[in-house]
């Protein structure tokens, strides 16, 4: 990774750039845009953005960031990716993975009490990803939202993927999840989605084997957790919050397509 990875390469930028609505503004659309990657990696408050960086102030940045994330800008970006990746064979059908670890706490919309220690309150994030550990969605809710409840949630929210001669596809052929995600009515309902459910049981021995195919979820996680931004919920708008998550979704997803062109 760069030394400083809130730098936009010309790939990139003629990937996002396009998606970015027309607006007459003084500051460059892509200095505010390594603001923005500066902030998620560096978890830093606006207001104290460095202005020798010369991305213009935080406060012009983040109305920047809220007018991006109405426009859908990053989510299309998320999607293209996927597609990028997809042509290129590299995502994993097979099976996709679910989980919810705990992030660290703060308030805001979507808050509730942590199961961990309830005088806390905090969000949590869900997230399904592919066979290799290519995040496709990722949900915020509060802390204390079970897992189960955002099985369907997740798997419905997958957009459609292009790239291949095929019609796009969004569903796997297997779903992985632990002991928090079982449920006989959800896996009715993945069964109805042509989805077979491979999800342990309470009160019974871990499926064997689902550890080392469980694995990717978890590293994707300390992927996302690896933007400071994420570890640890600053922003008291879902909205902005989700910005920065579906950015770190396209961040993972672009360093992964790079990775096969090298």
């Amino acid at each position: 990774m760069s030394t400083r990875p809130w730098i936009v390469d010309d790939d990139l930028w003629a990937l996002i750039e396009p998606f970015l609505p027309p607006w007459p503004r003084p500051v460059p659309d892509r200095l505010c845009l390594q603001s923005v990657l500066y902030v998620l990696h560096n978890d830093i408050a606006w207001q104290l953005l460095p202005l020798e960086l010369g991305f213009g102030s935080g406060q012009t940045c983040w109305r920047r960031l809220a007018r991006w994330q109405r426009a859908g800008v990053f989510d299309q970006l998320h999607r293209v990716l996927l597609a990028k990746l997809n042509a290129a064979g590299e995502l994993d059908w097979s099976r996709a993975c679910v989980d919810g670890p705990h992030p660290g706490r703060n308030g805001g919309a979507d808050t509730g009490p942590s199961p961990v220690d309830r005088r806390e309150t905090g969000s949590k994030h869900h997230l399904i990803c592919d066979g290799r550990g290519t995040p496709f969605k990722v949900i915020t809710t509060a802390a204390n939202v079970n897992d189960v409840t955002q099985t369907l949630a997740l798997v419905d929210g997958i957009s459609p993927v292009a790239g291949s001669s095929r019609r796009p596809r969004r569903r796997s052929d297997a779903l992985l999840g632990d002991k928090g995600y079982d449920s006989n009515a959800r896996r009715d309902e993945l069964r109805q989605r042509r989805i077979l459910p491979v999800i342990s049981r309470k009160g019974s021995p871990n499926i064997k084997g689902m550890g080392k195919l469980r694995y990717v979820v978890e590293q994707t996680f300390a992927l996302l957790h690896q933007f400071r931004r994420l570890a640890v919920r600053w922003e008291r708008r879902t909205e902005l919050h989700d910005a920065f998550v579906s950015l770190a979704c396209s961040l993972i997803s672009w360093r992964r397509l790079k990775k096969t062109r090298s």
